[in-house]
């Protein structure tokens, strides 16, 4: 059987023999939603091939955090959604003895380096940013790990979470690889693909607020304007209200109701002047969770995984995980008053970028933080304020966090316009940080990095130095498509 990602299933396979060997397994994995989903994957499947295993949580896999994992007296180490862009650092432990890795990632590998329990996309000509994520190469792994009898196409719902936390539906839906992943969850009976409204807040939103906060596609007069979207609500022949007057959800609509409400939504949008690209955006593919309750944050895929990343990026990865593993009580109830904080601190964080604005450099632009801005949740806010008035067009953005350890934190945000002329932010948060005693890597569109204090303006220079040099041998080529 090939699985869901033929280029992937002999390694995988390879991989899987690997972990099976094992007496035991250290599974390590990062904090966001791709991570969290990443890890409920691995040992969900590590438990149904009755694989003994311990579950640990990273920020960043950087030297200390491996030398960490080193000091356990684990033989084997699965890491997921991290590992890549690490591998030198990796190989070195894995040469002295330490342990042996396997990894599940999608992010650029270090170069120069390679260990033999390697499972990335990149390796095999499928785009890592776009095409599968580190969810989905755990859910490729998971699949070569089924033991007889017994089918872990189930784990595909959490793979589609993961995919579009990693924001790889953002030309309208999961494509490549993940498409694969769909197709078998679909089969599966856990995940359902349909046309609908591409507006965050489906299950769980008043339709007021569903429409005030759709700010993705700016509407005058509704967007950020909720007595302009009551007023619009209430001009529709919709009953948009239950019998005991209160706001109904997207989700309590019918067919009907929707189709009404989108078509009047799109008219008010032309009418308004939306360009007809942004318009395109309003209605397209989506993905709900067919076995999670209606109207709950975990049955849109978009919800559930903002959930996700309320919890972990504020550490407690246990309760992130717990959700994944399918707890609904406790760890579901926490998970929601996490992510009330965070929604509140994402506000404040996008709030403070506004009134303080960006700096600009010849290549890039760049916003210090400090510590009024958490370093977990930075590259969020710094992707929120992507296309607002608080930064500009055309250059990508770096945005600085103090740590708790007395580090600096850096997030990269730039576009797939800026990649296809030859931006690389994984290779700028790799060699700028390690020009000043760090260490970074990630995805071409976005990357991190941890700094030691005080060389914030070195990197910069480091930084807008590389972009430079990747954004002009671009226009000494053919310019790009645009």
């Amino acid at each position: 059987m090939d699985g869901p990602v033929p280029e992937l299933a002999e390694h995988a396979a390879a991989c899987a023999d690997r972990l099976r060997d094992a007496d035991r397994v250290l599974l390590a994995s990062h904090i966001d939603a791709d991570g969290l989903t990443s890890a409920g994957i691995a040992s969900t499947a590590l438990e149904r091939a009755e694989i003994p295993f311990e579950t640990v949580f990273c920020r960043q896999l950087d030297e200390a955090a491996v030398a960490d994992i080193a000091a356990t007296d684990y033989d084997t180490v699965l890491f997921t959604d991290f590992g890549s862009g690490q591998l030198d650092v990796v190989a070195e432990y894995e040469a002295a003895g330490d342990f042996h890795p396997v990894i599940a990632d999608h992010h650029q590998p270090a170069e120069g380096v390679e260990t033999e329990h390697h499972l990335n996309p990149l390796r095999f000509g499928l785009n890592g940013a776009s095409e599968l994520s580190g969810a989905g190469a755990s859910y490729v792994l998971a699949r070569a790990l089924e033991p007889e009898g017994r089918d872990n196409r189930d784990l595909a719902a959490l793979a589609v979470v993961g995919a579009v936390g990693d924001m790889q539906d953002t030309n309208g839906e999961l494509r490549g690889a993940n498409a694969g992943i769909v197709d078998e969850g679909v089969e599966a009976g856990v995940v359902e693909e349909g046309t609908d409204l591409r507006i965050y807040g489906r299950q769980t939103r008043a339709l007021p607020k569903l429409l005030q906060y759709a700010t993705d596609v700016r509407i005058p007069g509704i967007s950020n304007n909720e007595a302009g979207a009551i007023e619009f609500l209430t001009e529709l022949d919709v009953p948009c209200r239950d019998d005991d007057g209160e706001w109904k959800r997207w989700v309590d609509l019918t067919g009907d109701e929707r189709q009404t409400l989108a078509s009047a939504l799109i008219r008010r949008a032309i009418a308004s002047g939306v360009p007809a690209s942004r318009i395109d955006d309003l209605v397209g593919t989506t993905y709900v969770l067919s076995r999670e309750q209606e109207g709950t944050e975990l049955r849109d895929v978009s919800e559930f995984s903002t959930l996700l990343n309320a919890t972990a990026r504020y550490d407690r990865a246990d309760v992130g995980l717990a959700v994944c593993l399918g707890e609904r009580d406790a760890a579901l109830d926490r998970a929601r008053r996490l992510l009330r904080n965070h929604r509140k601190n994402l506000s404040n964080g996008l709030q403070w970028v506004k009134e303080h604005g960006v700096r600009v450099e010849d290549n890039l632009q760049w916003l210090d933080a400090g510590d009024e801005i958490r370093e977990t949740i930075v590259g969020i806010v710094a992707g929120m304020a992507v296309g607002t008035n608080a930064t500009r067009n055309g250059i990508p953005v770096l945005a600085f966090a103090d740590t708790e350890e007395g580090e600096v934190k850096v997030s990269s945000r730039g576009s797939y316009v800026m990649v296809r002329d030859g931006l690389d932010l994984s290779a700028v948060m790799r060699e700028a940080s390690r020009s000043v005693g760090g260490d970074g890597g990630g995805h071409d569109v976005a990357a991190g990095a941890t700094i030691p204090k005080g060389e914030v303006e070195a990197f910069i220079a480091e930084a807008d130095r590389i972009v430079g040099e990747q954004l002009g041998d671009a226009d000494d080529g053919d310019g790009g498509d645009d």
